[in-house]
């Protein structure tokens, strides 16, 4: 096999990891009706002009299951912290006690895990895009190398192949995170 021909799986197949890694940031901000700090992920507050995500400038820390403690290094941000977590519109309220912030989560409802788990598809959809884009990059790229190298038509089928199945193996593991993601979801 070619150089180039490696360099193109390695390519293809480092798009698709990265398709996976971002799906399950995505799933790191769902909420599940349990208390996850990946939920404060994207919640970035304004501390001394710039801007910092929560968990540089905290402790986060899970209480009771259902219950995150935030406890700023500095309680000179109380308030600040608690408009970013009003702002980034999480869900829950804020409880200011002058040393942490607690942030409650209710048991979800019904409806709330529904449009929660069609949000989880979204991401695994949106994953799959990505690793479908990852496919069709390296298909053209073959043909480019098939151009170039004059490669013989059997080498090219058994590329193509070798592509097809790199990418069932990633929708497969999409499809699989996605289904244990809706699972956690829905479970009561």
């Amino acid at each position: 096999m070619s150089e180039a021909l490696d360099e193109m799986y390695l390519l293809g197949e480092e798009k698709m990891e990265k398709a996976i890694s971002q799906m399950k940031r995505e799933f790191a901000s769902v909420r599940t009706g349990r208390a996850n700090p990946g939920i404060l992920d994207k919640v970035i507050v304004e501390y001394y002009g710039a801007p910092t995500p929560i968990r540089q400038m905290a402790q986060v820390s899970v209480s009771e299951g259902t219950t995150l403690v935030i406890t700023p290094f500095d309680k000179s941000i109380m308030k600040e912290l608690e408009k970013a977590i009003i702002k980034a519109e999480l869900g829950v309220t804020p409880n200011n006690d002058g040393v942490c912030v607690r942030l409650n989560f209710p048991p979800l409802t019904e409806e709330r895990r529904k449009e929660t788990a069609k949000e989880v598809k979204k991401y695994g959809e949106e994953a799959k895009v990505a690793v479908r884009n990852a496919r069709r990059d390296m298909v053209d790229h073959l043909k480019k190398i098939e151009k170039d190298e004059n490669m013989p038509e059997d080498a090219v089928k058994d590329n193509q192949d070798k592509i097809q199945k790199l990418t069932d193996k990633y929708v497969g593991i999409i499809d699989a995170q996605v289904a244990e993601k809706e699972k956690e979801v829905l479970t009561v």
